[in-house]
């Protein structure tokens, strides 16, 4: 009999359960990239049908990002009370509902509520995904996976915007909406069905029935059953979500909130501004939504990359060096002649390396709390981190209205990634010990250590 479930997964091979729940967490992923653009491009329809001008519909863009952000801060932290997969199917259905409640509105008022409702579902989603990528994943490719999980965001946002692109050509905006919720709704019986909860958050947490679930789903992996659960010491059993703001976590609650607020700014300038940029140079909007397309198409193929990079090497390291490259790939982007194709290649090439960089943040996310509160750090990082998403397109609006070149802004806003390694080059990540989950001790150690070098 084994004696924790924990080292079997780390060691063992990944069966087909483990490669199709992380599968799974790239389309859940993929929801965030299209509902980004599913507004964007219902936007023009609403103001048409509703007569509202840009600075009404300005407040409506924002009312998803401060639900994401609401969403990470606090659902986190239910993941790793209740589990993992209970909250993301209740996040998916606040999303269905959200999307679909928002296809009805008739009013801005209507429209903001269920719009921050379907972003409260996406923050705890993200959270949650996070930790199901790392701890389905045997230890080799626990990085991998992560990293794979985390580049659905730019192929939804892709594959999203091409569908909302057509539908819009034979239907109303609301048509977006129907879409999005469709979508939505169809992965709560995927993940009902082939996402049961993680065996280490169950090995950790040990609630009511957790050997019979542990074992359910260590035969559906091809394993052998356990006769007994891990032995959890009284003080392990002690802990809580609120441990990432303890002496020994605290220290790495912010620096990875930090950094990646930091390195949103930069990320979400080049998202939100590139059609403008291009449109200003005299481009039809077409032109200018087919660039924004190739931000996203490089930002896939760049966490793509960086996570098989991550096979071989540190993936702090492979982080600073694609936020510092996101630096010198932004600003250059910035300084782009009008060429339609020196622009689509600048801004591919920003979206490598911006976005390969925040899936090296996620992969750090996964490493850097240990079981007990990896989805509450995680949605602490990235709860915080979307502010940098609100306040990046303001800050390059006040900037453009202010009578700043697009050079000069672009060269502003890349710091953001800039600063972002410095203050990453200050996290200490333990060794990514494969036996590290089924050892209370070197949790223990892990949550009382050094956590900056």
């Amino acid at each position: 009999m084994n004696t924790d479930p924990r080292d079997t997964i780390a060691q063992s091979p990944m069966s087909a359960l483990q490669i199709v729940a992380v599968a799974i967490t790239i389309g859940l992923n993929a929801l965030d990239g299209f509902d980004v653009l599913s507004i964007a491009f219902a936007s023009p329809g609403i103001m048409k049908e509703w007569g509202i001008d840009k600075g009404t519909l300005g407040i409506v863009l924002s009312m998803e990002l401060l639900g994401m952000a609401i969403g990470s801060l606090t659902l986190g932290g239910v993941a790793d009370k209740i589990g993992r997969r209970p909250t993301t199917l209740g996040c998916l259905v606040l999303m269905t509902l959200g999307m679909y409640m928002a296809s009805r509105s008739a009013s801005v008022v209507d429209l903001s509520t269920w719009r921050i409702i379907t972003g409260l579902g996406i923050g705890g989603v993200l959270a949650a995904i996070n930790a199901i990528a790392a701890e389905f994943s045997n230890h080799r490719r626990r990085h991998l996976s992560v990293s794979i999980m985390a580049i659905g965001y730019p192929i939804g946002a892709v594959l999203g915007g091409l569908v909302a692109a057509q539908l819009l050509k034979t239907h109303s905006w609301h048509s977006v909406f129907y879409f999005g919720a469709i979508c939505t709704a169809v992965f709560i019986p995927l993940t009902w069905f082939f996402v049961p909860e993680s065996v280490v958050w169950l090995a950790r947490k040990q609630p009511a029935n957790a050997l019979e679930k542990i074992n359910r789903t260590l035969r559906r992996m091809g394993h052998a059953a356990i006769s007994a659960l891990p032995v959890i010491s009284p003080e392990l059993r002690k802990r809580s979500v609120m441990d990432i703001f303890a002496p020994g976590l605290i220290a790495t609650s912010l620096i990875v909130a930090v950094a990646y607020f930091f390195h949103i700014t930069t990320f979400y300038f080049v998202l939100k501004w590139t059609p403008n940029i291009v449109a200003e140079m005299g481009f039809p909007a077409s032109a200018a939504a087919g660039v924004l397309v190739w931000a996203n198409v490089g930002g896939a193929t760049g966490g793509a990359v960086l996570g098989l990079l991550t096979q071989r090497f540190g993936v702090k390291g492979l982080t600073i060096g694609a936020m510092l490259l996101s630096t010198v790939a932004v600003t250059l982007f910035g300084r782009a002649p009008a060429d339609l194709d020196k622009l689509a290649l600048l801004c591919a090439v920003s979206g490598f390396f911006t976005n390969g960089a925040i899936v090296g943040m996620y992969a750090i996310f996964a490493q850097a709390f240990p079981t007990h509160v990896r989805a509450a750090g995680t949605g602490f990082g990235i709860g915080v981190g979307r502010g940098g998403s609100v306040i990046a397109p303001m800050v390059a609006g006040f900037l453009f209205k202010g009578g700043i070149g697009v050079p000069t802004v672009a060269m502003y806003l890349s710091l953001g990634s800039l600063v972002a390694a410095i203050v990453i080059s200050f996290l200490k990540l333990r060794a990514d010990d494969p036996k590290e989950e089924s050892r209370g001790e070197q949790e223990d150690a892990r949550l009382k250590g050094a956590t900056v070098s």
